[in-house]
């Protein structure tokens, strides 16, 4: 594989890792400490990622358990976990938070199922640019004759092997997270 194409094999990779990221923050009716990993607390005026500033841990299959290291930080906190699009009301006791997971419906599974193909299908969309880029690089170091015809055609096959490769990686994630999804 020639330098150029492994720059759009990591492109690739990064909307991999991308989508396995948003992929932990959708919740399957267990207790899951990465849905919490995009929320930020105000933190002497910081804005500072959860896990930064307080102990989070499952205490049971449905709850999580939230630990600030000060006392102080439990209002912030129970704002910033009330003003993200987890749709869960944190219970506060003065000491530590708990999020306790309502089982999921059938209809809200599903609908967390349709979330997961969207997501993956524009993952998918990501790959395809990034193998239209790749190809079109291609196309004009052909025409600028810095490589031949052969080379372009060689070059074009390894790009699609490398978008069919990720593009079966992005179906088995799809799959495997609708399958949790669906597991009562």
């Amino acid at each position: 594989m020639s330098v150029e194409l492994k720059e759009y094999k990591e492109k690739m990779g990064k909307s991999i890792d991308s989508l396995a990221s948003e992929y932990t923050s959708i919740r399957a009716g267990r207790a899951n400490p990465h849905i919490l990993d995009k929320i930020t607390v105000d933190y002497y005026g910081q804005p500072t990622n959860l896990q930064s500033v307080a102990n989070i841990s499952v205490s049971e299959a449905r709850t999580l358990v939230i630990q600030p290291w000060e006392a102080s930080l439990i209002k912030e906190i129970e704002k910033a976990i009330m003003v993200s699009d987890i749709g869960i009301t944190p219970n506060n006791d003065g000491k530590v938070i708990r999020l306790s997971f309502p089982e999921l419906t059938e209809e809200r599974r599903k609908e967390l199922v349709k979330d997961v193909k969207k997501k993956g299908e524009g993952a998918k969309v990501a790959i395809r640019n990034i193998r239209r880029d790749a190809n079109d690089m291609i196309k004009k170091q052909q025409k600028a004759n810095e490589i031949s015809e052969d080379e372009q055609k060689d070059a074009e096959d390894e790009i699609q092997k490398m978008t069919d490769e990720f593009i079966a990686k992005i179906d088995t994630m799809v799959e495997d997270k609708s399958k949790e999804i669906m597991t009562v």
